[in-house]
């Protein structure tokens, strides 16, 4: 029988939860709907909460877990840290989580300053923009080379927060730059850097690109948000990729990231890990825990889910 792979404890380091009653969350609302690399994501437009995602994890080994800033009402980017600190009082999720700021904003000190003072908080996401695709390339850069932008950036490291960077995988170079140049601050690429499908030429010119930021040793990736539109979930398509992170970080610089309830889309949390643990089968021990477990209890300390509540 094929290795099963790593079966011990699992640490989400990426997820969402959203009530959207309060309707805070201007892309999720009913008439609305963005450009999305995923397509139409009408299917993620219900409530999902701490009890749902402890359901979609049953029988994973769940043991904390990380959530990331929903793109919450810009005008009140803290509403969701307490929003956030509500349910994890109730239900011991997140254990932590990655806050909004905008980085550029007029109140950027203030709102840092706040969203530092939230214990769970360890990091702050603000999409840099720039090109959206491939052949855009060329006709400018992201706000990581912005100096307003770069400012409230150097921020960062006077609060201790990390920085998670959300972008596709041709920014990377920029995005290296901007690690070299603040060297204090730890930067997380979500979703192994944005690949957007898996042709041969798109695998290659990603490869290059996470090859470069991984040189800095204050980069740090998930192996999250690993679907595409066209190919949905797919772990034969991906094993290259993931393989690809490991061998350029070192799996003490991976962690997992089940991206739901986005990628359940697609997939089920069962799915994305059993892939992933098919994938890192035949690495040591170590590093597959590292990957599921240890990268992710160092980068965020997250707050252990009470042993009566762990699916």
């Amino acid at each position: 029988m094929p290795d099963p792979g790593y079966r011990g404890p699992v640490i989400d380091a990426h997820h969402h939860l959203w009530d959207l009653s309060d309707d805070r969350y201007p892309w999720l609302r009913p008439d609305v709907l963005v450009p999305h690399r995923y397509g139409d994501y009408t299917a993620v437009k219900h409530d999902y909460r701490p009890e749902d995602l402890l359901r979609d994890a049953a029988g994973q080994h769940l043991v904390a877990t990380v959530t990331m800033e929903a793109e919450w009402d810009p005008e009140d980017p803290v509403g969701e840290t307490r929003f956030l600190e509500r349910t994890a009082s109730a239900s011991g999720v997140p254990g932590a989580m990655a806050a909004q700021a905008r980085l550029d904003a007029e109140d950027v000190a203030e709102v840092l300053a706040e969203q530092a003072s939230h214990p769970s908080v360890r990091s702050i996401r603000h999409k840099p923009g720039g090109p959206a695709r491939l052949e855009q390339v060329g006709s400018g850069r992201t706000r990581m080379s912005d100096p307003r932008w770069r400012a409230g950036y150097a921020l960062l490291a006077t609060h201790g927060l990390h920085f998670e960077l959300q972008t596709p995988w041709w920014n990377l170079h920029e995005a290296a730059e901007l690690a070299a140049d603040h060297p204090e601050t730890l930067v997380v690429v979500n979703h192994a850097g944005v690949l957007l499908d898996h042709r041969p030429e798109t695998v290659a010119g990603w490869r290059d690109a996470v090859t470069t930021v991984a040189q800095l040793p204050n980069v740090v990736v998930k192996a999250s948000g690993l679907c595409t539109e066209d190919d949905g979930w797919d772990p034969v398509a991906n094993r290259e990729v993931v393989r690809t992170l490991v061998s350029t970080f070192g799996a003490d610089r991976v962690m997992f990231g089940s991206n739901f309830p986005v990628d359940g889309m697609f997939t089920t949390y069962a799915a994305v890990l059993d892939g992933l643990r098919s994938i890192l089968a035949d690495l040591p021990d170590a590093d597959q825990r590292a990957v599921f477990h240890d990268t992710a209890d160092r980068v965020y300390r997250p707050a252990r889910i009470p042993e009566e509540r762990r699916p």
